[in-house]
């Protein structure tokens, strides 16, 4: 007769054998009920879960009891009903969830970033509602969107924040199945489940959880049967009240070879754009790398204008922005020196030139009368009209800020005027910009459709 003791001792053994994610999804569900007449008896959460274990670990499993001295020729399994098990069942599997079989967490998923965190995660205009619909998702309870769905250029927060919510659910909400992956990583699972004839297991594997999310879905498009696939899962744990949450680098509608039943059930949640950063935003983000690092390196030097020079000349990718700040942080260490502009410019020589904006005063100048509804003559010209003054100043502004310019330079094209009156109107602009939300909204707008 076979204790439950000894069967405890064969579970462990077969935990070494296939690994702990196979354990946990196959081996650790079985509860040992009888053994007779050379037949072992297991309760499973589901036929699938039975069906799976013997076909694929039947044998090892009966060689492993024949080892311990049991005379065991076939497995057999019956379905349970984890709420009226016997206290040995429960004791035996107290956490077993019937419509899963196991606890995947985060275990299975694609690696997480420990440094992408809310606490890290630096909250600005561009990306307060993102932030906000995220924290929401990461609470739990209810769900009050589905999907969510993030969409942005590079470098702009998204897969930050898709980690941050693996985070926080792992940390808050440990009993919850969190599975996040990218859709090249969905789309390798599929294509290796068709190829190993694993398709049952692959739809079990993804429907049994949770909360899905998936990174960067615009890599599906185009591939029939992955989007297949991805729309029936989608359906699935969307009807059975399950959290989805979705990244991508444009609005659903506009992932080109994406099917039009996928992009309208992407739609159908909350759709949130995360917006190029701001300037105010870059140096936020570089203030929040610096205090992080002074925290370990206290000796850290950074001289004055260098974190607003990075955040105006880096603009388009948060990525590389960080990045070049490590490396200063690495190459002053190493030379023993603080970080000045001087210092900043010859290390990043090569970012800074990549990054050098394309954008011409002409083309400000341009989408600036158009914005306004003026002629370009009247810009640049003499005319000091409020309504020709105050457009005059913010295409100084945008010069100043989205091109290399020096003032007497940006001077000459707005008809020969001194870098003094370009000096003024510059700061004019800025203080406008803090006060009047309208000039700010202008502002932003402009610069956005200059750098697109």
């Amino acid at each position: 007769m076979m204790t439950q003791d000894e069967w405890i001792n064969v579970k462990q053994e077969m935990r070494g054998a296939v690994g702990e994610s196979k354990f946990t999804n196959w081996i650790e569900p079985l509860v040992f009920e009888t053994l007779r007449d050379g037949v072992l008896t297991c309760s499973v959460p589901t036929l699938f879960i039975g069906n799976y274990v013997n076909q694929n670990y039947a044998d090892q499993i009966v060689y492993l009891l024949a080892r311990a001295g049991q005379e065991v020729e076939r497995l057999s399994f019956v379905v349970r009903n984890d709420e009226t098990a016997g206290p040995q069942q429960q004791k035996q599997q107290p956490a077993a969830p019937a419509a899963a079989g196991a606890r995947r967490g985060v275990a299975e998923s694609a690696r997480l970033e420990e440094r992408y965190t809310f606490d890290t995660f630096v909250v600005g205009k561009p990306n307060a509602l993102a932030h906000a619909a995220a924290r929401r998702v990461a609470e739990g309870g209810p769900v009050a969107y589905n999907p969510l769905f993030l969409y942005g250029g590079n470098g702009l927060g998204k897969t930050h924040l898709m980690h941050a919510i693996a985070h926080d659910m792992r940390q808050n909400r440990p009993e919850l199945d969190v599975l996040y992956l990218s859709a090249d990583q969905f789309m390798y699972r599929f294509v290796t489940a068709l190829r190993e004839r694993k398709m049952m297991d692959f739809k079990h594997f993804f429907r049994s959880v949770d909360v899905l999310m998936v990174d960067d879905v615009q890599f599906i498009a185009g591939k029939d049967s992955t989007q297949e696939e991805f729309f029936h899962t989608f359906n699935a744990l969307a009807d059975a009240g399950k959290q989805i949450v979705i990244s991508a680098d444009c609005a659903p509608g506009e992932i080109r070879d994406l099917e039009n039943r996928i992009s309208s059930r992407l739609a159908s949640g909350l759709v949130v754009d995360l917006h190029p950063t701001d300037y105010e935003l870059r140096l936020g983000i570089l203030q929040s790398k610096v205090e992080q690092y002074r925290s370990q390196h206290p000796e850290l030097v950074v001289a004055d204008g260098v974190l607003e020079f990075l955040a105006h000349r880096i603009s388009n990718n948060v990525r590389v922005l960080e990045g070049s700040l490590t490396r200063l942080f690495a190459f002053a260490s190493l030379v023993g020196k603080e970080i000045n502009l001087e210092l900043t410019q010859d290390c990043l020589a090569d970012i800074l030139r990549a990054s050098d904006r394309k954008i011409t005063i002409d083309e400000i100048q341009r989408k600036v009368s158009e914005h306004y509804n003026i002629r370009l003559s009247d810009l640049i010209g003499p005319r000091r009209m409020r309504s020709y003054a105050r457009p005059r100043q913010i295409a100084m502004w945008l010069s100043k800020q989205l091109t290399n310019r020096s003032l007497p330079e940006i001077g000459k094209r707005f008809g020969g005027r001194d870098h003094t009156t370009i000096m003024h109107g510059v700061r004019k602009i800025d203080e406008l910009r803090q006060t009047d939300s309208a000039i700010s909204e202008d502002l932003e707008m402009l610069r956005r459709t200059l750098e697109q």
